[in-house]
């Protein structure tokens, strides 16, 4: 079966919903689909790279959940800019540990940001 997703994609998916469930347990479904997909996929460095993605992700969920639940004007503006520049951070180590895997498992597909702060 051809995948749906570019590996990159699908891991980063697949850790997304993986920190959701261990934080809501809201998404059960979405989590064995996309724990399927990957399924084929499994090996330990695979599985380190998984979970490193995980861990940023957990990281951001970290940063941005005041923000995400209309609580920002418990935090003073510099506190916003500094969560910013941190997810920027852990956006482009994010993006290098998909490419990394991508690479690894021979996928062309590559995340590519031009004129963005993620570069």
């Amino acid at each position: 079966m051809t995948p749906l997703f570019p590996i990159l994609e699908l891991a980063d998916r697949l850790a997304i919903a993986e920190v959701k469930f261990e934080r809501t347990g809201a998404n059960q479904a979405e989590l064995d689909w996309y724990t399927e997909q990957f399924a084929r996929y499994q090996s330990e460095s695979v599985r380190a790279q998984l979970d490193a993605l995980k861990e940023i992700h957990n990281d951001i969920w970290n940063l941005e959940w005041q923000l995400k639940s209309g609580r920002e004007q418990e935090l003073p503006l510099e506190e916003i800019g500094r969560r910013a520049i941190t997810i920027r951070d852990y956006n482009n180590r994010r993006i290098a540990i998909k490419n990394a895997l991508a690479e690894q498992l021979e996928c062309p597909v590559r995340e590519i940001k031009r004129d963005h702060l993620s570069e």
